[in-house]
């Protein structure tokens, strides 16, 4: 079983990624067309249909939740007071509540650490324009 979970995440990583990049499989396969090559079969984007339904419920109610965030610091996180209201919509069976909670806290981790990756690369870019204004004043 912790095995299969471990899969399950790494696989909706790989879809998350994939979703930021906007690849799909379609795109993916017309990709290889193009390029007159064979699909790698790990390579192949996963699509929301390749997962089972306690992971797409986990995803549709994340998307769901509220955000908590804070102009300085970004995203921080999910609003969970609805919570026991998605669990009884999405008719989340009991001995399914502790993997879909570890799948919406694996979601909001990813969001998080892609939120303040965006901040800093926000930031990194702010730097370097201003420090290159320093660096070539007009004569």
């Amino acid at each position: 079983m912790e095995e299969q979970k471990t899969l399950l995440l790494k696989r909706l990583e790989k879809y998350l990624k994939n979703s930021e990049t906007k690849m799909t499989q379609e795109r993916y396969f017309k990709m290889c067309e193009q390029m007159d090559k064979e699909p790698i079969e790990d390579e192949i984007p996963p699509d929301i249909g390749d997962f089972p339904e306690i992971a797409v419920s986990a995803l549709e109610v994340f998307a769901n939740l509220g955000n908590r965030i804070y102009a300085d610091v970004g995203f921080t996180g999910k609003d969970y007071t609805n919570l026991p209201i998605y669990l009884q919509i999405y008719k989340v069976p009991k001995k399914d509540t502790e993997l879909f909670l570890e799948i919406l806290l694996y979601l909001e981790r990813y969001a998080i650490e892609s939120s303040q990756d965006s901040l800093k690369r926000e930031r990194e870019k702010i730097k370097r324009k201003s420090s290159g204004r320093h660096n070539n004043p007009k004569v």
